[in-house]
């Protein structure tokens, strides 16, 4: 039975290019990390502004997190179907809004309706530059800029904490996140612009696909076949296990 490669050598980026989409993709991540964990930061300016207790805290964390659950299921497809680029792009535009939306909030229900928005938005922040590495870069390179990549949204975490403080007294929580809007839509233009256009799959290569997909049909036949009957089974044979099963 064969299966797909991971990498196919005619998509594979040149040493300068695959620095570029990394740096492109690791940008964007790290303002997902970094907009993921603003809130804790923010929790004691939100509670004194908007009159928010612990509940309401924990409530805004959560949403961001359902947002991002809930696109995770579909992601996958819409990554394989339409590539890194399109989908990453589309979904930042969710990001922006929930950025936006957060900052014009005036109560909890628009501060967690926007962060409900935001998780959405960022969701395919790490998952789309790993299904891109998977075509673009080789197996080695590919190990170590998923590791990068990871370690980006660490330093966006920890970017979440004293530079936040420090940034409050000129900017506020409200043009924090009004700058975070714009560093997210600026990534998405170096996104637009560097990022290779996902190739669809050659004919050969789906070909290949359908045939493992009849065999796997074929065997799972047979042996369907051979739980009926002692003849069945031994009519099996060539499609299952050898003598001496």
């Amino acid at each position: 039975m064969t299966s797909a490669p991971t990498h196919a050598s005619g998509d594979a980026l040149g040493t300068r290019a695959a620095v570029i989409v990394f740096l492109t993709f690791a940008i964007a991540y790290f303002f997902s990390a970094l907009v993921r964990a603003i809130t804790a930061t923010l929790s004691p300016t939100l509670s004194l502004e908007l009159d928010l207790n612990a509940g309401d805290l924990g409530l805004l964390a959560g949403g961001y997190f359902l947002g991002f659950a809930m696109t995770q299921l579909p992601l996958g497809n819409w990554l394989d179907r339409h590539g890194p680029r399109k989908v990453i792009l589309a979904f930042l535009a969710v990001a922006v809004v929930g950025c936006m939306a957060f900052a014009l909030a005036t109560s909890f229900s628009g501060l967690l309706a926007a962060r409900v928005l935001t998780g959405m938005g960022v969701s395919a922040c790490l998952m789309a530059p790993l299904t891109g590495f998977r075509r673009w870069l080789t197996p080695a390179t590919q190990l170590r800029a998923n590791s990068w990549m990871l370690m980006t949204g660490s330093l966006g975490m920890v970017a979440a904490t004293l530079p936040v403080q420090w940034l409050m007294p000129y900017t506020g929580w409200r043009g924090m996140f009004w700058m975070l809007a714009g560093l997210i839509a600026l990534s998405m233009v170096g996104i637009a612009l560097m990022v290779p256009r996902w190739r669809q799959e050659t004919p050969a290569l789906a070909e290949g696909q359908q045939a493992s997909s009849g065999a796997t049909l074929t065997f799972a036949r047979c042996c369907r076949s051979a739980s009926s009957t002692t003849a069945a089974w031994s009519r099996c044979r060539p499609c299952g296990p050898g003598p001496g099963w």
